[in-house]
């Protein structure tokens, strides 16, 4: 139903031979409509039409991977057919993404906005996490210029791995290098109040992955939201339990470069010299109790004793079979 509902939602450009998706507001609150515009409402969100473009493109290998007699019931009982289908594997592949001076555009016309003058707004204000809330006071709007109050693009790089990332992107006829990912994220950190305590946690998610010696920065940003009250006054409402929540999936998972995928557990630690050493259990498939730990230049892997199968894991340099019973110690490259 919700592919159903992203297909219904897109609709086609002649000129730009390709669906679309308007009068949306995208994570980064402070935009909600382009600048002197009559009614709220921007097209072609980045991450809104990435993740639509996602959503559809499971919800096709999900009908694909489910047994005949449960495929025929579920298209039976909410009336999908060829058509529909169809339709989804379009949308899925031409999804508009805008791009403008070689990063992705948050929306169509991002790139068309005023620069804010950053540095003399901080020396005239300080704190300016609540941006908008300075350019109200001001007669001024926040629509009128290329600041976000927190990750909207780079939203795309806390959900997704980047090898996934790409993957999405080529489906929909965009290529997406390394160095492109980076600029994109260089552009959106000079130009992020970090309005919002959960800013700086996914931002740390973001730099794990493309810019790793800055991640722990913005994970210190993200610990520090409540007991420092970063926000001015909000934690005295109640705290910020998401952001509390997300550093420690953060440490868990983003630190350690974890996923599963194809079976295998994978992982990519961050090297920190800011952490002499951490460590954590989980449960993975059958086996309960798996521990890791992490200290400089080496990551130490227990399975406890069972009569499970053994975890394959995979580091991007290597993989290894570690054995119910098993300690196994792999030296991490710097």
């Amino acid at each position: 139903q919700i592919a159903r509902f992203w297909a219904e939602s897109a609709s086609w450009d002649e000129t730009l031979g390709r669906h679309r998706i308007r009068g949306v507001v995208g994570p980064d609150e402070y935009h909600e409509a382009y600048p002197d515009a009559p009614e709220p409402g921007l097209d072609d969100n980045a991450y809104t039409n990435v993740t639509a473009a996602w959503v559809l493109t499971r919800a096709l290998e999900l009908l694909d991977t489910l047994p005949e007699p449960r495929r025929r019931e579920l298209v039976e009982r909410t009336g999908l057919d060829g058509g529909e289908l169809e339709q989804w594997e379009d949308v899925s592949r031409t999804l508009h993404v805008p791009f403008h001076h070689g990063v992705i555009s948050q929306f169509e016309g991002y790139g068309d906005l005023a620069e804010l003058d950053w540095d003399g707004y901080r020396k005239r204000y300080d704190d300016i996490r609540r941006l908008d809330r300075i350019l109200e006071a001001e007669g001024d709007t926040v629509n009128r210029y290329q600041a976000s109050k927190q990750a909207d693009v780079l939203m795309l790089g806390y959900l997704f791995a980047p090898a996934e990332l790409k993957e999405i992107l080529a489906r929909l006829g965009h290529r997406l290098d390394d160095e492109a990912w980076r600029r994109t994220v260089d552009y959106y950190l000079h130009r992020t109040s970090h309005g919002s305590t959960l800013s700086g946690l996914v931002h740390g998610w973001v730099l794990a992955r493309a810019r790793r010696a800055d991640a722990w920065t913005y994970c210190q940003e993200a610990l520090r939201g409540d007991i420092a009250d970063l926000q001015g006054g909000t934690t005295a409402e109640g705290i910020h339990l998401g952001a509390m929540a997300g550093t420690l999936d953060l440490v868990q998972r983003g630190l350690t470069g974890l996923q599963t995928r194809g079976g295998a557990l994978w992982l990519d630690p961050v090297p920190l010299p800011e952490l002499s050493s951490y460590g954590f259990s989980l449960r993975y498939q059958e086996h309960w109790g798996v521990q890791l730990r992490l200290e400089h230049g080496r990551l130490d892997v227990l399975v406890p004793a069972s009569d499970a199968d053994p975890i394959d894991i995979r580091l991007p340099d290597r993989a290894v079979v570690v054995e119910p019973g098993e300690t196994v110690r792999l030296i991490l490259e710097d």
